[in-house]
């Protein structure tokens, strides 16, 4: 019964519902996060502790950025983050480094790391959303639930608007590619040997880029595989994160790798692929362009 009533109040009011006094701003805001918990805020949060990197972006996206009291080490972009106090790593948080930033409310991913975090900061009394941050289609509603949080509902829905309307185009742009797709290999990590399945917003980018991930067929975000493996399905090119790129291209048996022997490893450095966020459409049009200069 809880289940199906949590259930009908995100659906109606889209994960969130501020209710608004005749003049304006919401006087409270009662919202469903990801972990099916209810977050309650008095007014618009003020002091928020975001420990996702994709929330942070968002937050000032959307013209709250003023806000963010606190973030992680992995919160990366924009550039007004780093003036920000960082409370260390988000998975799992510092609590203590949280709570001394004095949050009306806090951030976190959801994820079974931080769910010990959260009924701490919830027993003292400090609001917490729990928030997947996996997929493409995860900004638009994140955006939107940030602003009802925020008191910035305006500039969330023009955020969420413009990144719909740029994916779009990017899905279309995909639908009407008339090359086949590129058969590559996403790789988290070298050793061991990490590669992203089907779960990963890399994943999802890439193959509106032009790509098809070669795992695929994996429905996890990452999963462990055999080189033995990566062989027998032949990636015509690898993409990595962060620098795994130059030691493979450095490791005799990384040779077996066709894409490898012929200098077909691309490093997916641009920041937008560390986390899902607004700009993933333009990174999309990046890595098309370089798939599309593959001989």
């Amino acid at each position: 019964m809880r289940g199906s009533l949590l259930q009908a109040a995100a659906l109606l009011l889209g994960g969130a519902l501020a209710c608004r006094p005749a003049g304006g701003a919401p006087a409270n805001v009662v919202a469903i996060d990801d972990a099916g918990d209810t977050v309650r805020l008095g007014g618009p949060a003020r002091r928020v502790v975001s420990l996702d990197p994709t929330t942070t972006e968002l937050l000032f996206a959307i013209g709250a950025g003023a806000a963010l009291a606190g973030r992680t080490d992995a919160c990366d972009f924009p550039v007004a983050a780093a003036a920000v106090p960082s409370v260390g790593g988000g998975i799992p948080p510092n609590v203590e480094a949280a709570l001394a930033r004095e949050p009306d409310l806090v951030l976190l991913y959801h994820g079974g790391a931080n769910a010990g975090p959260a009924a701490r900061l919830r027993g003292l009394g400090i609001p917490v959303a729990r928030l997947r941050t996996d997929r493409l289609g995860d900004v638009p509603r994140l955006a939107r639930l940030l602003g009802d949080f925020t008191g910035s509902r305006q500039g969330a829905d023009s955020v969420a608007r413009a990144y719909l309307a740029e994916l779009n185009r990017e899905r279309a742009a995909a639908r009407a590619g008339s090359t086949a797709p590129v058969p590559v290999l996403i790789l988290a990590w070298e050793q061991p040997l990490i590669a992203l399945g089907a779960g990963s917003f890399v994943s999802e980018a890439a193959e509106l880029a032009g790509a098809r991930n070669i795992f695929g067929d994996v429905s996890a975000q990452a999963a462990p595989v055999a080189l033995e493996a990566v062989v027998n399905r032949n990636p015509r090119a690898v993409l990595t994160m962060g620098a795994s790129g130059a030691a493979i291209s450095l490791r005799p048996e990384w040779r077996a790798v066709a894409a490898v022997r012929h200098g077909r490893v691309f490093r997916l450095d641009h920041s937008a692929y560390n986390h899902v966020g607004p700009r993933m459409p333009a990174a999309i049009r990046a890595l098309r362009r370089r798939l599309a200069a593959i001989p």
